[in-house]
């Protein structure tokens, strides 16, 4: 074994501007760690991360042949890796670098007590210094990445980044539970601020998808299992039963010139009739259906739950033979080096809003509801009209944030960002389409926050819309006519408002899907506290995730609007493409070690591991705990857990630890 050698650790200060300066004596600190065991150097800088910074700690470790480095700054989680680099450049091991956060966890939260601050500033480098004068060299591991990748969700982000990597030469799987790909975006009439078509946008990058020879398109298809890691995820698929053959599939099957075209055939004999999911019920389909014409790929559906079965699609399909109401759901396993997550989002079920009396009355309706009716391609040919009674409303009420920003336990805390916008444009659309009619629109802010986006607000101003701010306290119907009486509050005014309406229009909060939340567990991903995927960092990496090799893109980490939906996308598949073509990925080796002489087998930490990173292994004779590394994230369960202490933590091992905690407790006066 090699001679340890003497600690010499040197301590670097930043003052983080006044961040950090503004509520702690950083000489004060800078002089008492010059006191510390094993310190031979204590220096500090304005801005340690900087480059002038990083310099300071280079030449420290040649100068005075540190061991080991401690920065007292901001979290790890930001700068970590920008020193560790610096450690590395000036000649040691990166992992012989720890660091003391007195930003987040300090001066933010003690600013008006500097010499409390002080004090704790010490005690924090004062324990970063013990663990540092214990650490050991350690070095990553490479494995190799499969050269695939998978995006699940194929509404306008899923298509994006699944565009961006076929074009880049890497084979993706591209997976949507509905039975054809466009997402919400394909329900939309126009868009904001250009009032382009939305379908003209989408639909051409949709026939991509179905023309790219490297993306295979799974359709009706969800994620059942994953298991692996960065470079090497096995992932199994459930293909569910469509009831209609592709003519690949019966290609496949000998059945020559089979498989469905798209025809219509089947549909148009089906006797079954239900309420369109698409057209949110406002129009009916067959039980063997498309959702709308422009649909990829062009193959119909059976929906089992409502049909009979009675054959009678089977006999207009003919010898295409394209129809199998027999087929059950299958399964395939893929391998992928890398995944992109883009489930989008849900509308907040606003009927929990019952003074709005969504559910209740025919004439409120939600956003998503005005599209389709708006919509040329909709249930009612782009005439706007009254669900009640098929009459063109002279009076709409537009109300918004319906649900959102709303803090009193029933809607959602945050704001829903597209809302505004999209009112606004179903204002224009109105007044467009339908002469003398009254827009009338209920806000608490306009948030027109995108490039073009405030002179769309002042152009509906201009076109006439009444803008009234305030919260809608409640809506009653008149059971003769129909109409609406909403109750408000104008603020401005400072007085109440009671306004009768033919139609209102709820602009709900957007909320992740329950199906969402079960892809993020599958994949390890964590969310954040309102429901959110998680992503690794909100600044420098919004696409990333706290698993690696597991990427975000879209409304599923939170909501966005088109444009910014999109260049999550492209930014997501740029950072996954970057472990396929660099061929492997390097892994912190923040792995737990089994000392096989003190393992018992009892397999225990096994079912405790989070990452499912351990197993037991047969080796001379006797069962051991074996560790997949590339699995294993550090957390420490199995080694907290272990009562034979046969697991050790590299980086966190039980002598660090408790260096820590007597540097805390037992640190003397400060």
């Amino acid at each position: 074994m090699a001679e340890k050698k003497e600690a010499r650790i040197g301590v670097f200060l930043c003052h983080c501007g006044t961040n950090i300066a503004g509520s702690i004596n950083i000489k004060e600190v800078q002089d008492y760690a010059r006191t510390l065991p094993g310190v031979v150097v204590s220096d500090e800088y304005q801005y340690m991360c900087s480059t002038p910074g990083q310099g300071k700690i280079v030449d420290a470790i040649k100068e005075h042949n540190l061991t080991g480095i401690v920065v007292a700054a901001c979290s790890p989680r930001l700068h970590e890796p920008t020193f560790r680099v610096a450690s590395k450049v000036g000649g040691i091991n990166p992992f012989r670098f720890e660091m003391a956060n007195i930003r987040e966890q300090n001066s933010w939260v003690h600013m008006h007590d500097k010499e409390g601050a002080t004090a704790k500033a010490k005690d924090a480098v004062r324990i970063a210094v013990a663990k540092a004068s214990l650490l050991e060299d350690l070095f990553p591991k490479s494995v190799p990445v499969e050269k695939a990748a998978i995006v699940v969700g194929a509404g306008v982000a899923g298509i994006q980044a699944s565009l961006d990597l076929a074009n880049a030469g890497i084979p993706t799987y591209l997976v949507e539970k509905t039975p054809t790909i466009g997402g919400r975006m394909s329900q939309l009439d126009k868009t904001f601020p250009t009032l382009d078509c939305s379908q003209c946008i989408l639909t051409p990058k949709m026939v991509d998808v179905g023309r790219n020879e490297n993306i295979i398109l799974k359709t009706y298809t969800e994620v059942e299992k994953v298991e692996g890691y960065i470079g090497n995820f096995e992932i199994t698929l459930r293909k569910k039963a469509r009831g209609v053959m592709t003519p690949e599939e019966a290609e496949a099957k000998g059945i020559v010139g089979g498989g469905c075209n798209g025809c219509g055939d089947c549909s148009g004999v089906c006797p079954v009739i239900k309420g369109n999911e698409f057209e949110f019920a406002m129009a009916p389909r067959k039980a063997i259906f498309i959702h709308h014409p422009q649909v990829v790929p062009n193959i119909y559906t059976v929906d089992f739950e409502s049909c009979i079965k009675c054959g009678l699609c089977v006999e207009a399909c003919g010898d295409k033979k394209a129809i199998d109401l027999e087929m059950e759901d299958s399964f395939e396993k893929i391998k992928v080096g890398t995944a992109i997550l883009a489930t989008g989002y849900e509308l907040f079920p606003i009927e929990k809003k019952a003074e709005w009396g969504y559910n209740r009355f025919e004439n409120v309706i939600t956003g998503l509801e005005f599209e389709r009716l708006i919509c040329a391609s909709g249930p009612t040919g782009g005439h706007l009209v009254r669900p009640s009674d098929g009459q063109t409303p002279k009076k709409v009420g537009f109300v918004l944030c319906a649900g959102s920003r709303d803090n009193t336990g029933i809607g959602k805390p945050y704001c829903s960002r597209f809302c505004c916008m999209y009112s606004l444009k179903h204002a224009h659309q109105i007044i467009e389409k339908i002469p003398g009619v009254k827009a009338y629109l209920f806000y608490m802010d306009i948030r027109s926050f995108g490039k073009m986006y405030e002179e769309f607000y002042y152009r509906i101003q201009d076109e006439g819309a009444k803008f009234i701010r305030g919260r809608v306290a409640n809506i009653l119907e008149d059971p003769k006519s129909r109409n609406l009486m909403v109750f408000a509050e104008d603020t401005l005014l400072q007085r109440p408002v009671n306004i009768e309406l033919d139609l209102v229009v709820l602009a709900s909060a957007v909320q992740p899907s329950p199906e969402a939340d079960t892809v993020r567990k599958l994949f390890g991903v964590s969310k954040s506290a309102d429901g959110w995927m998680l992503e690794a960092h909100p600044k420098l990496n919004p696409c990333g995730t706290t698993t690696a090799g597991v990427f975000l893109a879209g409304v599923c980490q939170g909501p966005k609007d088109i444009p910014d939906t999109v260049a999550q996308a492209e930014g997501a598949a740029s950072a996954a493409s970057i472990p396929i073509h660099v061929g492997k990925v390097e892994l912190e080796p923040y792995f737990a070690q089994c000392m096989e002489e003190k393992c018992a087998g009892c397999g225990m930490c096994v079912n405790l591991c989070p990452y499912s990173a351990l197993a037991l292994v047969e080796k001379e004779g006797k069962k051991v705990m074996q560790v997949t590394e590339a699995k294993c994230k550090g957390c420490g369960t199995c080694g907290g857990f272990c009562p034979g202490g046969a697991i050790h933590m590299q980086h966190f091992t039980t002598p660090q630890i408790v260096a820590q905690i007597d540097a805390f407790l037992l640190g003397g006066e400060q």
